[in-house]
């Protein structure tokens, strides 16, 4: 009889890989291609053992490589047996147990784990899966892949000592932690929180980016928070974006845009302007003005040219004739 295919090592075989060819009460030797009541009991002639047999030809571990009459002499001749024989039915219970507590598949998956599956196996698979809808097998998939995040949540919140995910991520937010940061602490992908905050965290709004590069500096500096940080250095002191990039570390885009998400208008050159208009206000205050427009004015009005006016009060030109465009505009 001739093979209908060979493995990798030349063996040939005279049955379909996968799946045990029957005839009445007898399967096919893929090694031979005879049949027999029992497959298990012959394939020691040709020197092989059951194990290298099922591994050889896809077939799945609790294949009997027996017909269906001999399966069911065995199964009536196993019963018989449970009911008198004690260490038989010791077995069954430490086995019942077992698959109760999880052990059993446990123990498969850890023996199943880096083994290529049988195509035995994989044949039934595909015909499991093609009975079931594409929309139900979706929504398994998104299923088992949300109850995976929860796991992995609940496992994060355990090892620091949180009750649950949320106020683990929350603590860390007000400690001005970054969201990537928090994802490399926990031992995840550094946009695992970022991604899946509103699932496994819902209820826990995520600071603005910049302002969680911003924090450490503000909390470093005396600040409960990155809004407060912002309008001293901007507002009240008058410092450049640049100057509070350079002291906080961070870019002065990440800048911009903590200033326009809390409302603060960012201004160029601030250090340099509130100084210019300090020296416009003190030459206003010197020489009796409120301010330096009305003192332009005054003088313009005599008339006097833009250098007296700027020799007298010590200005620019170039100073005074922009606040006085300023005011006509």
């Amino acid at each position: 009889m001739r093979p209908v295919g060979r493995l990798p090592d030349g063996t040939g075989y005279h049955a379909p890989l996968g799946r045990m060819v029957a005839d009445g009460d007898r399967v096919c030797c893929h090694l031979c291609g005879r049949f027999f009541l029992s497959v298990a009991s012959h394939i020691r002639v040709h020197g092989w053992s059951k194990a290298d047999y099922l591994a050889a030809f896809g077939l799945e571990l609790s294949n009997p490589l027996s017909g269906e009459a001999t399966r069911k002499r065995r199964a009536a001749s196993f019963t018989a047996r449970f009911a008198v024989e004690p260490a038989i039915q010791r077995a069954q219970r430490l086995a019942h147990d077992r698959a109760r507590s999880g052990a059993l598949t446990a123990a498969a998956a850890t023996a199943a784990r880096g083994r290529r599956q049988p195509a035995e196996r994989r044949a039934k698979t595909l015909r499991t899966l093609a009975g079931i809808s594409r929309a139900a097998r979706a929504e398994g998939t998104r299923r088992a892949a949300a109850d995976r995040m929860a796991r992995v949540a609940a496992g994060v919140a355990d090892r620091f000592g949180f009750a649950d995910f949320p106020s683990y991520v929350a603590d860390r937010l007000r400690r001005g932690a970054s969201m990537a940061a928090i994802s490399r602490e926990a031992g995840l992908h550094k946009d695992w929180v970022s991604r899946q905050l509103a699932a496994v965290a819902p209820g826990v709004v995520p600071p603005l980016r910049a302002d969680a590069r911003l924090r450490p500096a503000a909390l470093a500096h005396g600040f409960g928070d990155t809004a407060g940080y912002l309008r001293a250095r901007h507002v009240d002191e008058h410092r450049t974006v640049s100057a509070i990039a350079l002291e906080a570390g961070v870019t002065a885009t990440t800048v911009h845009a903590a200033l326009r998400h809390h409302g603060l208008r960012p201004v160029a050159h601030a250090t340099k302007r509130h100084l210019a208009d300090a020296r416009a206000a003190a030459v206003a205050e010197a020489f009796g003005y409120p301010t330096l427009v009305a003192y332009i004015a005054a003088r313009r009005s005599v008339p006097r040219s833009w250098r007296d006016i700027a020799a007298e009060c010590g200005l620019p030109e170039t100073t005074l004739r922009r606040h006085a465009a300023a005011a006509t505009t």
